[in-house]
């Protein structure tokens, strides 16, 4: 049952994220909102909202440990799983943004992140308004300095608004569904790790954060499928950094987060930190700017290494 509970409530997130994407892109059509500022906040704010709604109701519900857990894991499978399945299927090319921007943003915010909770156990509210304004510096810095740098990057598709009915019926079911599926995960989430005896830390970097991964990995495979770009290797540095200054930011804000289980800080936030340094020389080695299926099977490796310490 709890499986159950699980699987439906990650179809839930998965459709309600999608739907809340349609319409939030539809919205900033009709408002003539310009498509580098669609790309680079509406969608980023939508194709995150599963992971966000999670966080805080995790947080509010009194189990951190998911919170937290959910978005160091959903951070190490971005890499360590996405993006390895992906570049073992077919490489990509890397962008010069990689190393200029996405790369060291990404670093510092994890970095930041760990110096916030290893010392105190715990993401306080002010430390969550810094994160969150962190993030909207960065975004100002990428509107106004290398607007054209993520231009190409960040491109949303031409196409017709919808209708303002279809967009409220979509938005709607968006918002139920997040909801429902939010409720639904975490009940069985926490109904797993209760009957295996397991902490719901291991639930959360596992079970959870793989299945927040899901739409990425299936966009990535079905890319390569269609031998159509495969997602790139921004937008999955992008989504890590997201999780870390918008979900962990806004849950902390609303409600502190005070990890319980040691092994967050003591294994999990080190995987994260390494498997995200670690892609900078692949990236480099042996060819320049461009991730192959040596690379992957590497990182495929890193992330089974990584599941196996914390079962």
């Amino acid at each position: 049952m709890n499986l159950l509970f699980i699987v439906s409530g990650l179809i839930l997130l998965i459709l309600g994220g999608n739907w809340l994407l349609k319409s939030a892109v539809s919205i900033s059509l009709r408002l003539n909102i310009p498509k580098i500022v669609i790309g680079m906040t509406v969608v980023s704010f939508a194709t995150s909202a599963p992971e966000l709604i999670v966080s805080v109701k995790s947080a509010l519900n009194g189990f951190p440990d998911l919170a937290m857990g959910n978005v160091v894991g959903s951070n190490v499978a971005n890499l360590g799983l996405v993006l390895a399945v992906t570049i073992i299927l077919s490489p990509i090319q890397v962008e010069r943004s990689f190393y200029k921007t996405d790369w060291p943003v990404m670093m510092i915010s994890s970095c930041v992140l760990f110096g916030f909770v290893a010392f105190d156990n715990s993401l306080q509210r002010y430390e969550g308004i810094i994160l969150v304004l962190f993030l909207i510096i960065f975004l100002i810095y990428l509107l106004k300095v290398q607007k054209p740098a993520v231009v190409e990057e960040l491109e949303v598709k031409e196409e017709a608004p919808l209708s303002v009915l279809k967009t409220g019926i979509l938005l709607g079911l968006g918002g139920v569904c997040l909801w429902g599926g939010s409720e639904l995960l975490i009940s069985g989430a926490v109904g797993m790790a209760e009957f295996y005896g397991v902490s719901k830390r291991v639930i959360a970097v596992t079970v959870v954060s793989i299945g927040t991964s899901v739409p990425e990995l299936a966009a990535s495979i079905i890319a390569v499928m269609k031998k159509e770009k495969a997602i790139s290797l921004g937008n999955l540095i992008g989504s890590n950094m997201f999780n870390i200054l918008a979900v962990l930011g806004v849950t902390s804000i609303i409600q502190p987060i005070i990890i319980n289980d040691k092994g967050l800080l003591t294994n999990d936030i080190y995987w994260m930190l390494g498997i995200s340094f670690i892609i900078l020389p692949l990236v480099f080695l042996p060819r320049g700017l461009r991730l192959g299926w040596r690379d992957g099977i590497i990182l495929l490796g890193l992330y089974g290494i990584f599941v196996w310490t914390i079962l």
